[in-house]
């Protein structure tokens, strides 16, 4: 069984999150590679983090997406970056909660397609200790609220990863208990035609941020049949 080592690291900037992805990155690299020479034996990192408002625009995204100047976003307090993960625009925020895992592939056997699936996986699994079901949108990554009807059909949890010389970045957004409202400024994920949502919107109360946490934990590791070490 594959270790990895986990890490609530609370609120933080989104460009100092991103630098310690980054540094991590370059860490499994090294050990992958054999230019790191740790005697400790492990797979990766898991990393669980809130952002103050950002806006974030992938490599293939689309600026149009982006429905609102930067002036504007930072009157709302939010910022805005390009980065190296696929997909389009997405939005992060206090409630939300994103992991960010920085994992060998190699090590669990996965390519990138089937590493996306795990990660829906999870939080489709996540879900239901709530009692909501969830699933798949074809032609889209992510977990879906009512995938199989189009009208009805909204986001609960967006993904966009990098993978480069078989190591992971970046990850997967739950909206907990999100400020929707902040979608109002974006196409999500470039659709125009989809909505999005939270676990405070399914269940019509506030969620306890920190049961969550624990349960997207558990199943991370069950999905990824991997334990954890701090």
């Amino acid at each position: 069984m594959n270790t990895i080592r986990f890490q609530d690291i609370g609120s933080m900037d989104y460009k100092q999150a991103w630098d310690f992805q980054e540094k991590l990155f370059d860490e499994m690299v090294g050990l992958r590679t054999g230019r790191n020479t740790s005697d400790e034996s492990y797979s990766g990192y898991l990393l669980f983090v809130e952002h103050p408002h950002v806006f974030t625009l992938g490599k293939s995204g689309q600026q149009e997406n982006l429905l609102v100047n930067e002036d504007y976003l930072r009157a709302k307090g939010a910022s805005f970056y390009r980065i190296n993960r696929g997909g389009d625009i997405t939005y992060h925020g206090p409630g939300q909660l994103v992991g960010y895992p920085i994992i060998n592939l190699e090590a669990f056997g996965l390519g990138v397609k089937d590493y996306v699936y795990s990660l829906e996986e999870t939080i489709i699994r996540s879900l239901k200790h709530f009692g909501i079901s969830s699933g798949r949108l074809t032609g889209a990554s992510g977990v879906w609220i009512d995938a199989e009807d189009t009208q009805k059909a909204r986001k609960i949890c967006a993904i966009g990863v990098r993978a480069s010389r078989g190591i992971t970045m970046h990850g997967f957004a739950f909206n907990v208990n999100t400020q929707l409202s902040f979608y109002h400024m974006i196409n999500p994920c470039g659709f125009t035609d989809k909505g999005v949502t939270s676990l405070e919107t399914e269940l019509g109360k506030s969620a306890d941020i920190e049961l969550v946490k624990q349960i997207v934990k558990m199943e991370f590791g069950q999905v990824f049949k991997t334990r954890f070490a701090f």
